[in-house]
């Protein structure tokens, strides 16, 4: 148990740490493609940290030899899109407020494009509802309409880069870490310091599943509980992070931006994986997951479309997540 906690710990300071390298490269990144600072979070940041959580999914329902082994990824593809719509966005709420006098904020007040994340919220939902509502009926064709939900990711990337051509509006970026005493660094740095950034983080998101696995073993929890409510967490640290170093720095927008994009990304890619390999038929906690998944959806889109958004706003919808957790917990034991 001692082995566990020390690797937890670690693990999680390594993700930490590769995060604060991957934001920053990530940023240097977008600034050479000539895209805005929205565009690098919600297509950029959020296609690199969802990599991994897209691969556990693929390896879950692909190559998965039992349907309990297939299922996990099916949990995955409905729980990463709950923790980014309840966790990370309270974290970048409760972060904002933390940090409002090192920042120099007299408000909490978040400066982003409000009417684009309302817009980003309303996208999502109509096709989180869409691939819900797959869940809860069965017919022979269904495996064929993952194609669809790719097809949306698609048209959803070349939206933003399409409305952010030439658009480079970065804010003040930090040297590159590879090259910190270099004004204008290589696009070869910036890429290896992405790339070395985002294996770290692959490698220490996977050690801290498995810790939370064995945890969830050592304190008897049941199998299904740590699947669905504490491996989800896990598994989207890495955008939870970054949101988090980017609000650190007054950059709520990139932090923002992050969440939303791999929200699209856990909406789409892992759900048309699971669709095209398993029946994609939902259980209770699925089903609970979905209203809650809603829910909190519903809630910050009435909020970025009132506009003047602020962090103490936004923190209560992490209490979703609490409601979620202690539903499957009562089912379970």
């Amino acid at each position: 148990m001692l082995i566990t906690a020390l690797l937890f710990l670690l693990s999680a300071a390594a993700i930490y740490a590769a995060c604060e390298y991957f934001v920053n490269s990530i940023e240097w990144l977008g600034k050479k493609l000539n895209l805005s600072a929205t565009a690098t979070g919600t297509v950029l940041a959020a296609f690199g940290t969802a990599l991994p959580e897209s691969a556990v999914t693929f390896v879950a329902v692909v190559m998965g030899r039992t349907a309990e082994v297939r299922d996990i990824g099916v949990g995955a593809a409905m729980g990463g899109p709950l923790v980014l719509a309840t966790i990370a966005y309270a974290v970048v709420g409760i972060a904002l407020w933390s940090h409002r006098r090192r920042l120099g904020r007299a408000t909490v007040h978040i400066q982003v494009e409000e009417a684009r994340l309302a817009r980003d919220q309303a996208w999502f939902l109509s096709i989180f509802m869409v691939k819900c509502a797959l869940g809860l009926i069965a017919f022979a064709f269904k495996p064929w309409l993952g194609v669809l939900f790719l097809l949306a990711y698609a048209f959803y990337v070349w939206r933003e880069l399409k409305d952010e051509a030439g658009a480079s509006d970065h804010e003040q970026l930090e040297p590159l870490k590879f090259q910190p005493r270099t004004v204008t660094p290589s696009l070869l740095a910036v890429s290896l310091q992405a790339t070395l950034s985002l294996v770290v983080i692959a490698v220490a998101s996977h050690v801290f599943v498995s810790q939370i696995e064995n945890i969830g073993v050592a304190m008897h929890l049941p199998a299904h509980l740590v699947a669905l409510v504490l491996s989800p967490v896990a598994t989207e640290l890495p955008e939870t992070m970054n949101a988090l170093i980017w609000v650190r720095q007054g950059k709520e927008r990139l932090a923002l931006a992050n969440i939303s994009g791999a929200m699209m990304i856990q909406a789409t890619i892992p759900s048309a994986l699971a669709i095209f390999a398993t029946p994609w038929m939902f259980d209770k906690p699925l089903i609970m997951s979905g209203l809650m998944t809603a829910a909190a959806i519903i809630y910050l889109w009435w909020l970025f479309r009132r506009g003047h958004v602020d962090g103490r706003k936004l923190a209560p919808v992490g209490l979703l997540y609490g409601v979620f957790a202690a539903y499957v917990f009562w089912l379970m034991v």
